[in-house]
């Protein structure tokens, strides 16, 4: 019933993904999704420490791209402080958007990974696309009201599938 809602992997935070698990995995790319996953809803500033750890995955040869909802000056302002391509008004969960993602990286689905902290954006999309799909909670409560109304939802379906097993 939940199998396009339901992450292959779940993590505290993107800094503690287990790079180690993803190359057994067979994954060379990572999509990124960027409010409240990798930056606070809203925010251009990067910290210090996501420059280090984006440098630190190029460096482990993994490929990466920024898939966001968000307007492109933003979206195109965080990429370039990252060194990463970005697609901005990306209508996730449209299978269209996670398709372009892959083409700007090269890689195909099953080595792609695609790392978010909603539910029926980030994760149901890129199950929808046969990628390695990763929930981190959000950085922050703070976030768009349409996003703040869905997250009840998700609220609701999270806790049914921990209750029942599902994840």
């Amino acid at each position: 019933m939940f199998t396009k809602l339901k992450p292959r992997h779940c993590t505290p935070s993107v800094m503690e993904l287990d790079l180690a698990h993803l190359k057994k995995q067979g994954i060379q790319a990572i999509i990124l999704d960027l409010d409240n996953t990798i930056v606070e809803w809203g925010v251009t500033h990067v910290s210090p420490e996501l420059i280090a750890w984006v440098a630190k995955l190029k460096k482990d040869g993994f490929k990466l791209c920024i898939l966001s909802n968000g307007m492109p000056s933003r979206v195109q302002l965080v990429a370039r402080k990252l060194g990463i391509p970005a697609v901005p008004r990306a209508i996730k969960p449209r299978r269209g958007a996670f398709l372009k993602a892959l083409s700007l990286l090269g890689t195909s689905c099953d080595k792609t990974a695609v790392i978010g902290d909603q539910l029926f954006t980030d994760i149901f999309g890129g199950n929808r696309c046969a990628l390695y799909t990763i929930l981190t909670p959000p950085l922050s409560k703070r976030e768009f009201l349409y996003t703040r109304m869905v997250r009840i939802i998700e609220k609701m379906v999270l806790n049914y599938m921990r209750r029942t097993g599902v994840l």
